[in-house]
This record gives C-alpha cells, sequence and structure tokens, in this order.
C-alpha cells in the first residue's frame, strides 16, 4: 500500500477505513475485517458516537496478533464543543480512552465552528464566534497535545484555503493534513495545489459522492456520483465497481482516501482499488466532472443570529 510521508518519517497509508455513520454494534466488526484485509489506517472522530466499540475491536486486534499497535495509523478528530486552549487535552483524553490507545497518530480539529453544547446547538446563543475563540487558540492547544506525545501528528478538517493561511500565519506550527470533502464534484484543485505548495496532506472524506450523508443531512436532488455514465464506463474499462474508479482517482491525486462500509465484501473491495490502474484518458474524464458541488455543505451550522454562514464557513 502507498504512503504519504511526514517529515519524521512517519507514514500515513493513502487508502483508509472511514468511520463516519457506521452504527454501533456493526463497526466492530467492520474494524476486525478490515485490519484482516489488510487497512492499517483507521479514521475516527469523537461526535461519531462509536469510538468505544472501535476501541474494543482495536484492542481485540492487539491482544489477539493481528496487528500490532505501531503498524496501525489512527486518527481522530477534536469535536466543536471542545475548541478552548485548555479543553483540547481533556478531550484527547476522553478519546484516547474511549479508542484504549496511548497516542493517535493524528489529531484533527473537526470543523473550523465553536459552541458550548456537547453535540449540537438548538439555538444561536450557544454558538461562540471564532472573535471569541480564535482558531489559533484552538491550535495552541493541539500542540501542546502534540508536546504531550497524546499525538504524533495535528491537522485540520473542513478548513478553507483562507482559514489555513491565517493559520499558518499566526502559529509557528503548520497543520500537516487538512481532511475535507473530496470527489469528481467537489475536486478542489486550488486547494489540492496550495496544499501541496504548503507540504499539508488533504485527507478526501465522501470520496463516493455521499449519498446517505445527504439523506441524513435532509438533502434531496442530488446529484448520483457512483451512477455518473462516464464513471460507469470507466469501471466496465478496468473491469472494476464504480466505486473503485473513484477511490483510485483520490490516490491518483496524492491524496489519502478513507471511504466508510461496514459489508464485509466492500470492505475488500474499496481495498483493492489500489490495484486498479487508471489511465491518463481516464483520469482526464473524470476531471472534467467537477460541479464544486458539496454533499456536507454546512447549512447544519446556520442559523438565524448564529456567527457562521456558509460564505464565512467555506470563504468562497
Amino acid at each position: 500500500m502507498k504512503n504519504l510521508i511526514f517529515s519524521n518519517n512517519d507514514k500515513m497509508p493513502v487508502l483508509g477505513l472511514g468511520t463516519w455513520k457506521s452504527k454501533p454494534g456493526e463497526v466492530f466488526d467492520a474494524i476486525l475485517e478490515a485490519i484482516k484485509v489488510g487497512y492499517r489506517h483507521i479514521d475516527c472522530a469523537h461526535i461519531y458516537g462509536n469510538e468505544s466499540e472501535i476501541g474494543e475491536a482495536l484492542s481485540l486486534a492487539f491482544s489477539s496478533g493481528i496487528v500490532d499497535r505501531k503498524d496501525l495509523w489512527i486518527t481522530s478528530k477534536l469535536w466543536c464543543n471542545a475548541h478552548k486552549k485548555e479543553a483540547v487535552i481533556p478531550a484527547l483524553n476522553k478519546t484516547l480512552s474511549n479508542l484504549k490507545l496511548d497516542y493517535l497518530d493524528l489529531y484533527l480539529i473537526h470543523w473550523p465552528v465553536a459552541f458550548s453544547p456537547d453535540i449540537y446547538p438548538t439555538q444561536a446563543e450557544e454558538y461562540i464566534s471564532l472573535d471569541d475563540i480564535p482558531l489559533s487558540e484552538t491550535w495552541e492547544g493541539m500542540g501542546e497535545a502534540q508536546n504531550q506525545q497524546l499525538c504524533r501528528h495535528i491537522g485540520v478538517s473542513n478548513f478553507s484555503v483562507l482559514k489555513l493561511k491565517n493559520l499558518i500565519s499566526e502559529s509557528s506550527i503548520k497543520p500537516e493534513v487538512n481532511q475535507i470533502e473530496l470527489h469528481p464534484y467537489l475536486q478542489q484543485n486550488k486547494m489540492l495545489d496550495y496544499c501541496k505548495k504548503q507540504n499539508i496532506f488533504l485527507t478526501a472524506y465522501s470520496p463516493l459522492g455521499s449519498s446517505d450523508a445527504a439523506k441524513m443531512l435532509s438533502k434531496s436532488n442530488n446529484p448520483t456520483l457512483l451512477e455518473h455514465p462516464d464513471i460507469m464506463t470507466i469501471a466496465n474499462e478496468n473491469n472494476c465497481s464504480p466505486a473503485q474508479v473513484l477511490i483510485k482517482w483520490a490516490i491518483e491525486r496524492g491524496t489519502s482516501v478513507i471511504p466508510k462500509s461496514v459489508n464485509p465484501d466492500r470492505i475488500k473491495q474499496n481495498f483493492d482499488a489500489a490495484k486498479v490502474a487508471l489511465s491518463t484518458e481516464n483520469m482526464d474524464l473524470i476531471n472534467r466532472l467537477d460541479l464544486n458541488f458539496r454533499f456536507v455543505d454546512g447549512t447544519f451550522w446556520v442559523m438565524k443570529g448564529a456567527p457562521y454562514t456558509l460564505e464565512n464557513l467555506w470563504n468562497e
């Protein structure tokens, strides 16, 4: 498996298992199956509500000798209610306890959004503006967590180019990863170019065009990426699935990619996407599909009277 190599020579496998929307009762088996298939990169987050079950699976994988801890790359994310500097390490310690780990390989600020409730705000007053808790303050807490060796690397998620630039200008520590929605309908070429120049790795979430996420987020009439005629044609040409085409496209662009599944057959099929050989013509055809379309567009952070809008979230 190809890796993205950090400045200290740590290696993050380009293909990982996503766990967003993986339900309790399903994710335990999915983690064990993925590790047995060959996955060595697992992507988690506190807000997914399944880290304790993932921890049970990891503990069993280690104790039974399926894999050693040092051979796994585990990512998790700081939720939006813990953006104060002094709240970062307690939040990380909770995640480590749930996952039954001593450290994470990568810890990310999940969203550039702050609020006070444990889960989601229900009223505008519960949001906290980035003037009151600047991202630079949260980033200081992330740096301290890294200094305490609770995580080996730190980064962000859902950050715009402008937010990355501002964070870099305000800190001596550069984010090492930005995890963003990334697929042929949202190719984010400006972000890709900027991050390559800054030696920041990109991780693609919702790489298959998250139709199930759209349903969860009460969106409808979205384009269906897996059924796009060009994607299906390329899949037929290469004797592979449309999902494998999309995963390999992400890998070919130099990003890591974290497709989610709890289905054993799809877990293996997604892993085997690394073996697909897309031609230059295949890549060029996919590159023409960009719609600048977000399945996870951030409207759930927009509330009358609250400080967040789609314009200041994405800076577009």
